[in-house]
C-alpha cells in the first residue's frame, strides 16, 4: 500500500475538467493534486519536477494525443496512468487501446452528469488502486529508460466449438470471473489460454458504463469463443462468455435446461455496479456451485472474496490469482484470506485450469 498522501497530476486540455477533478478530490485528504497540465509536453515537464504518483490523462488533446503520449510514456517512465475517455465510440475504442498500452483503468471524462461527490469518490478509489498497482517503476537517478515491455500474443484463431462437443457439458457447468483495476487485460490472458470448447462463461469487470461493450468487442477479437456484453435475458450456452455491462449486476437464474441472465440496477455493492459477490452469489442460489469453476482475478478491494467462498462451500473449484501477476493484489487477497480459493495461480495458469477443469466434469458426466 501507498505511504504518505497519493501526489495525482490531471493531464487534460480543458480548463474546466482540470478544475472539476481537483475540486472533486479536496474532500479526499489521502490526495493531492499537486499539478495539472494542458498538453502532454507541459505534462512532461511536470512529471520530471513533481514526481506524482498517478497521472490522470485525457485521450483527445492538441499537439499530441493522449495514446501517443501514454505509450511513450510506459516505454521510458513507466507510472500508473488513469486515463478519462469520452463516452463516444471512438473514445470508447481509444480507452480499451489505453488500457492495452499500459493504462490501469479508464473513467468517464467529467461532463454535465458529473457529480463531485459519487464520481470523485469512484475516481479518488480508481487513484489509491493505481497507486497500490504492480505498473514498472523507473529506476531512479539512472538517466537510463527501462526495456520496452513484452508485447501481447496475436490474436488467437476462432474455432467455432462443435455441437457434438459442447453437449457433453453438463448443462449446468459454468465458468465465472471477476475482475477489477487490471482485469482488462487479464481478462484477454485468461480467455485467450481457452478453446470455444468451454461451458458458458459470465464475467464481471468492474468499469464504467458505456465502456463495456467496446471490452466485449475486443475480447471477442481475440479469444476462440464469442464474448459479447450481456443482455438481459441472455440464455448461457457453451463456447460463448457474456460480461455484464458497466452499471447493471448479473444474475444468474435457472431456467431448466439453461441458465437465464438477468441485468438489473440494484444497490452497489462494495461501491460497483456490477459486482462480483452478485454474480457469483445469484450461482450458488441457482444451485450451479458443484458444476462451477470460477476464478477471482487482479483488482483492489473486497469484492467477489465472499462470493468465491460460497462457491467453494457449495462445492464449487476456485482459483485466485497470485500477487506476483495482481496488476493490484486485493480481492485475490481478500479471497485468500477467506479461505476462499482452492487454488492460488498465476494468471496464465489461470485460463489452463479452468479449461482442464471443465474438460474433467465433461468426462465425469460422459462416464457417470
Amino acid at each position: 500500500m501507498h505511504a504518505g498522501r497519493i501526489r495525482v497530476l490531471i493531464v487534460d486540455d480543458s480548463a474546466l475538467v482540470r478544475k472539476v477533478v481537483t475540486e472533486s478530490l479536496k474532500p479526499f485528504h489521502d490526495i493531492e493534486v499537486v499539478g495539472t497540465a494542458m498538453d502532454p509536453y507541459i505534462a512532461r515537464d511536470k512529471i520530471r519536477d513533481l514526481k506524482p504518483d498517478v497521472l490522470t490523462l485525457d485521450i483527445e488533446m492538441p499537439r499530441m494525443d493522449g495514446l501517443t503520449f501514454l505509450k511513450l510514456l510506459m516505454r521510458h517512465h513507466p507510472m500508473p496512468v488513469i486515463v478519462m475517455s469520452s463516452l463516444t465510440p471512438a473514445g470508447s475504442a481509444l480507452a480499451m487501446e489505453a488500457l492495452e498500452s499500459g493504462a490501469v483503468e479508464v473513467l468517464c471524462k467529467p461532463g454535465s452528469t458529473y457529480s463531485a461527490h459519487e464520481d470523485g469518490a469512484r475516481l479518488a478509489a480508481s487513484i489509491r488502486a493505481a497507486a497500490a498497482s504492480r505498473v514498472a517503476r523507473p529506476a531512479q537517478d539512472r538517466g537510463t529508460p527501462l526495456p520496452d515491455a513484452p508485447k501481447p500474443p496475436p490474436p488467437t484463431p476462432r474455432l467455432a466449438a462443435t455441437p457434438n462437443s459442447c453437449s457433453r457439458f453438463h448443462p449446468r457447468q459454468l465458468i465465472l470471473l471477476g475482475a477489477s483495476t487490471g482485469g482488462t487485460e487479464a481478462l484477454r490472458v485468461v480467455l485467450g489460454a481457452m478453446s470455444a470448447d468451454v461451458p458458458g462463461i459470465c464475467i464481471v469487470q468492474h468499469i464504467p458504463s458505456g465502456f463495456s461493450a467496446a471490452l466485449a468487442d475486443r475480447l471477442n477479437r481475440l479469444s476462440a469463443m464469442e464474448v459479447r456484453e450481456a443482455r438481459d435475458g441472455d440464455v448461457v450456452r457453451p463456447g460463448m462468455a457474456l460480461l455484464a455491462p458497466g452499471g447493471l449486476h448479473m444474475i444468474l437464474q435457472w431456467q431448466t435446461p439453461h441458465y437465464v441472465v438477468q441485468l438489473n440496477q440494484g444497490p452497489p455493492v462494495h461501491h460497483q455496479r456490477p459486482a462480483v459477490d452478485v454474480l457469483f452469489e445469484s450461482a450458488v442460489r441457482a444451485g450451479g456451485a458443484a458444476h462451477t469453476a470460477a476464478a477471482l482475478l487482479t483488482g483492489m478491494g473486497a469484492d467477489g472474496a465472499a462470493g468465491l467462498l460460497k462457491l467453494r462451500q457449495h462445492g464449487a473449484h476456485t482459483i485466485a490469482q497470485n500477487e506476483e501477476t495482481s496488476v493490484v493484489f486485493g480481492m485475490p487477497k481478500e479471497a485468500i484470506r477467506l479461505g476462499a480459493a482452492c487454488d492460488v495461480l498465476a494468471l496464465e495458469d489461470i485460463g489452463p485450469r479452468l479449461a482442464q477443469l471443465s474438460y474433467a466434469r465433461r468426462a465425469e458426466r460422459r462416464t457417470g
